[in-house]
């Protein structure tokens, strides 16, 4: 059975100072980042191939983000890009993925941590299995938890915007106001059409900007 962290989670997280260097959760982890260079050189073209159209389709996407004029334009390429984070490459990961956010709400936490937690074995490099894990165990009450799976996510794609308004979101209710405007404002600088993240963001500024903390 699954226990929940609580801010219990959360507040070691703080005190071994995972939550004290922000920075640490935007930069992509050498691990991660030794490790798929090592696999890379082992790939067949092919699959390089479709890598580097994968690639290049988000560069253009996140092009087209950035420059969107309205929050029903942004949210069209928002969703164009979530589309190209949702596959894995892999069918069975991709299927139990399917099944994972079909039980995504309170009462299923749980059974949808499990099944990501098979995703994740399956797709370890996978930023979206790591981002809707981290839903799962918000939802199951372990917030320390999803900040962990957030900050794995950030490690594999920097640019996920919709991990940043989550982290920004866990950590508002923790009370860390000034790191939760800086993963807001994060989210928005990749999607500047977010009406309730940028709502958000601008409530905390008043009381975050020129205030040391």
């Amino acid at each position: 059975m699954r226990r929940a962290g609580g801010f219990a989670g959360f507040a070691a997280l703080a005190a071994l100072g995972a939550l004290g260097a922000m920075g640490a959760l935007w930069a992509p982890a050498p691990a991660f980042a030794q490790t798929r260079a090592g696999r890379a050189a082992d790939l067949p073209l092919t699959v390089m191939d479709r890598a580097a159209q994968r690639a290049r389709a988000l560069d253009d996407l996140f092009g087209r983000l950035a420059a969107a004029r309205s929050p029903q334009e942004g949210a069209g390429v928002a969703g164009a890009i979530e589309r190209v984070w949702l596959k894995s490459g892999s069918d069975t990961a991709d299927l139990l993925m399917e099944r994972a956010r079909s039980v995504l709400n309170p009462k299923e936490a749980g059974l949808a941590w499990d099944l990501l937690d098979r995703v994740i074995a399956l797709e370890p490099n996978w930023a979206e299995a790591w981002r809707t894990r981290a839903a799962a165990r918000f939802l199951a009450g372990d917030r320390g938890g999803a900040v962990e799976d957030l900050g794995r996510t950030l490690a594999l794609e920097p640019r996920h915007f919709g991990a940043m308004s989550d982290l920004g979101s866990i950590l508002l209710a923790a009370g860390f106001d000034k790191r939760a405007l800086d993963a807001l404002r994060r989210s928005l600088d990749l999607h500047p059409q977010q009406p309730d993240v940028r709502g958000m963001a601008d409530g905390l500024a008043p009381q975050v900007d020129g205030r040391d903390i």
